[in-house]
């Protein structure tokens, strides 16, 4: 346990400035720079957005190209098989977000995870129909080049046309990805074709692949526009998929296909240290839990206490533990339930709850809140699940544009159902599969036409005279909140460049008793202090880590990614 000389070394100062009122962002000149950047998670990517920046495309039209290309050469992580949500803010700071988040088929309902009374488990709930929502990607993508395209639709599809006819080669990393998902009944024929061999072993490394079938795909919807793929011949094969899947065929229709619409959401926005900082609502927990963490700790001097101080993690351990429980407890498409966002991020309401966080012990338990708005809301608490299938790619322009876009199609390979050369997502195990928790509804039950909560994040941060400072965002599932977090407090407490601030490790404490720390890392060896402060339970573990950034340095986009991952950043 650690001394009480420690605890009031940082608790005087901290509570003076929890008492001050939350500053609004200066305005600032607009931005413009040489050149513009773009960062993802695979270099084909981020060269096919920088191709388009070089054409004189804006961030958009760069975002886009990126996220068709990672549908051939990244097919186990995102694609047009998916869906995404899509942050954008101009030269003024106006920001706008569009929800490019799948749907649930209109047959859909609360028991569409139950089995004979039993709820499924998910690895039998993944392959196949069941899982499938209506992807939503390409709206989405359709939705932001009409409002922030500067190319022509058919030119972002460029890149990822020529890479698909003329092949690609098989990387280390998805390598990896193939081997560990050759056992999965999330593989089904179509997939094995693509990228493994005649004894069922992944190709090798640095295989040459072709997808003819996704080249076609690319050139119908380059030449249709979005019509082209929610209509017509890829509807169908969507359609057939799902409805004949050899595991959990389930009904999915023309119409739903059909009828599905990416969605302008406000934005979630508030202020950390005098930064504005804007990212995604509901159906995304993203935006909620990363400003309520941040806004929880802002109290406590983190750059006092420095990033080689347990304490500091301890701090944002216990604030990700208050903050994760409000997110699973309230988090899901607003569209169909009542979501206190407002509430969430109330700086009031977090105040008291920041008050619950002790630098020199832990919360014995943890437990949601009550934002807000919330006071009349019946709602079961229910825990977070677990996701890879994810990619996260920032863009900036320059005529001072920004873009953070995050993609995914759930886990690996998502429901292993290909169409068109692109896997089908597996984002319905998103929704809470069993649909009662104590007696009580789920808010992120399944129900027809709804999207399932989100851990995606992405996220605009400002200074506090008004300039843009950093576009980040994650891949992992539960944990892309907490990559965010950590990315945020690196660069702005810690001062470090985004490219050290993603590679520093991570601590994962989502709304339960147990902290994880990510195996392997520095942090791990905090493992007896942290323990001194109460943690009990601290679990070293293998975490699905994949960040991407852009910061802006002295009026220069500056690129960052993952050191765990094969992501780059590419200047135009």
């Amino acid at each position: 346990m650690q001394s009480k000389k420690l605890v009031a070394l940082f608790a005087a100062p901290l509570l003076v400035g929890a008492l001050l009122p939350a500053p609004l962002a200066a305005k600032a000149a607009p931005q413009v720079y040489a050149k513009g950047m773009v960062s993802a998670a695979d270099p084909r990517a981020s060269e096919a957005g920088a191709a388009m920046l070089r054409m004189g495309g804006s961030a958009t039209d760069a975002a886009i190209a990126v996220m068709l290309t990672l549908t051939l050469v990244e097919p186990g992580s995102s694609g047009i098989g998916g869906g995404g949500l899509f942050v954008e803010a101009g030269p003024d700071g106006k920001v706008s977000t569009i929800d490019g988040r799948e749907t649930a088929p209109g047959a859909a309902n609360d028991q569409w995870f139950v089995r004979d009374g039993k709820v499924m488990s998910y690895p039998d709930a993944v392959p196949g129909g069941t899982s499938v929502g209506v992807p939503g990607n390409i709206a989405l993508a359709a939705r932001a080049h009409r409002l922030h395209g500067r190319l022509p639709w058919a030119k972002l599809f460029g890149p990822a046309i020529k890479l698909a006819r003329d092949g690609f080669q098989i990387t280390p990393r998805f390598f990896s990805m193939l081997k560990n998902s050759s056992g999965s009944g999330a593989f089904i024929s179509e997939g094995k074709a693509l990228f493994y061999g005649a004894d069922g072993q992944p190709l090798p490394i640095g295989t040459t692949v072709k997808n003819p079938a996704l080249a076609a795909t690319f050139q119908a919807v380059a030449r249709g526009g979005a019509r082209a793929f929610y209509s017509g011949a890829n509807a169908r094969g969507i359609v057939a998929r799902v409805t004949t899947a050899p595991r959990n065929p389930e009904p999915m229709t023309l119409a739903d296909v059909a009828g599905y619409r990416a969605k302008d959401r406000a934005p979630v926005c508030g202020t950390y240290r005098l930064y504005r900082i804007c990212g995604m609502g509901p159906p995304s927990s993203g935006g909620t839990t990363v400003l309520a963490t941040l806004k929880q700790l802002e109290r406590f001097d983190l750059t006092a206490l420095g990033k080689d101080n347990p304490v500091a993690w301890h701090l944002i351990a216990e604030s990700m533990r208050l903050a994760y429980a409000d997110r699973a407890k309230y988090s899901a498409d607003a569209d169909f339930v009542p979501v206190p966002v407002a509430g969430m991020i109330d700086p009031g309401y977090l105040a008291q709850r920041s008050a619950l966080i002790d630098p020199g012990k832990t919360m014995a338990s943890v437990s949601a809140g009550t934002p807000p708005g919330a006071e009349h809301l019946a709602i079961a608490e229910q825990q977070p699940g677990e996701e890879r299938g994810t990619s996260h790619f920032s863009a900036i322009d320059r005529r001072g544009h920004a873009v953070s876009y995050t993609s995914t199609i759930e886990s690996a390979f998502g429901s292993g159902l290909v169409v068109g050369g692109y896997y089908l997502n597996n984002e319905l195990t998103d929704f809470d599969m069993n649909p009662v928790f104590d007696g009580k509804p789920a808010n992120n039950r399944v129900q027809g036409g709804k999207r399932p909560r989100s851990s995606m994040s992405p996220s605009l941060v400002w200074s506090p005279d008004g300039k843009l400072r950093l576009a980040v965002g994650a891949a992992g599932g539960a944990t892309i909140p907490a990559q965010v977090i950590r990315a945020i407090i690196g660069v702005i407490d810690w001062k470090l460049p985004a490219q050290d601030a993603l590679g520093l490790p991570v601590v994962f404490a989502p709304g339960v008793d147990t902290v994880f720390v990510e195996k392997g890392s520095w942090l791990e060896g905090f493992t007896p202090q942290l323990q001194a402060l109460g943690h009990t339970s601290i679990v070293p573990r293998v975490l699905p880590l994949k960040a991407n950034a852009i910061e802006v340095v002295n009026g220069k986009p500056v690129g960052a990614a993952d050191p765990r991952s094969e992501g780059q950043a590419i200047s135009e």
